[in-house]
């Protein structure tokens, strides 16, 4: 641990203090974190302009996956990260892609929560205006406030698919050797593939439980802060081994 910088560390220690209380907590009954910290969609009662900057310290409590992962990318990207950007541009890098990812995700649930409330519903088919009038007169078993309090996103990986694009923009060339692949790969060809997946993922609702649009709002708001400080010179140029 003394090795990593001090932002990588501090908030690697962060992730997981939250995802341990988050555990205890909910075990002994005393309260929900992630109703009140995950980002929920805008138009429901549970959200909270806040929850734009404490959803990416939430994960998801029913394994370990979606934490080892985030985390361990964390690791082995953001170290290296901070000491090229400092740590203070790099705290603002990635607390910014992580804002970016849920602006972005609250967007494409603005123009999305009418199918996914259609597809929720079981029985007859019926368009989302029908629905919502049966749900105003009482004829359904849930509130149209229940189903948007029911749309929630939490993790740190809109942030960290920002630090895989930094990864990738800086260090373009740098050999990545990714399991079960046999040969190196070019970090710009691994960042470009990881933006490709979840763009196809997001677009074709394959894999909906996870919040493809975010990691690419995480991407796209890192994409234009590292062209803009290469361009004003911020982080180094073609001089210095960058890209």
């Amino acid at each position: 641990m003394s090795s990593i910088p001090p932002v990588t560390k501090h908030l690697l220690i962060i992730n997981v203090l939250m995802w341990l209380a988050t555990i205890v907590l909910a075990q002994g009954h005393v309260v929900d974190l992630q109703r009140w910290l995950g980002l929920h969609f805008w138009k429901g009662s549970n959200f909270n302009p806040a929850q734009l900057l404490t959803y990416m310290f939430m994960h998801d409590t029913r394994g370990v996956f979606h934490i080892f992962f985030n985390m361990f990318s964390l690791w082995m990207f953001g170290r290296i990260l901070e000491k090229v950007l400092g740590s203070k541009r790099y705290l603002f890098y990635y607390i910014s892609c992580g804002l970016g990812a849920g602006l972005l995700q609250e967007l494409v649930w603005q123009f999305t929560w009418q199918d996914v409330l259609v597809s929720s519903v079981s029985g007859p088919t019926a368009s989302a205006s029908d629905i919502i009038e049966a749900i105003r007169q009482g004829h359904a078993d849930f509130t149209l406030d229940s189903f948007y309090n029911s749309m929630v996103t939490i993790g740190a990986s809109g942030a960290v698919f920002g630090i895989l694009l930094a990864f990738g923009m800086i260090f373009p060339n740098m050999p990545m050797y990714i399991i079960p692949f046999p040969f190196p790969i070019k970090a710009k060809w691994m960042v470009l593939g990881y933006g490709a997946i979840e763009l196809i993922f997001g677009i074709s609702g394959q894999m909906s439980n996870v919040a493809h649009f975010a990691h690419i709002g995480g991407m796209l708001f890192g994409f234009i802060m590292i062209l803009y400080w290469k361009r004003t010179g911020a982080i180094g140029g073609r001089g210095n081994g960058y890209y």
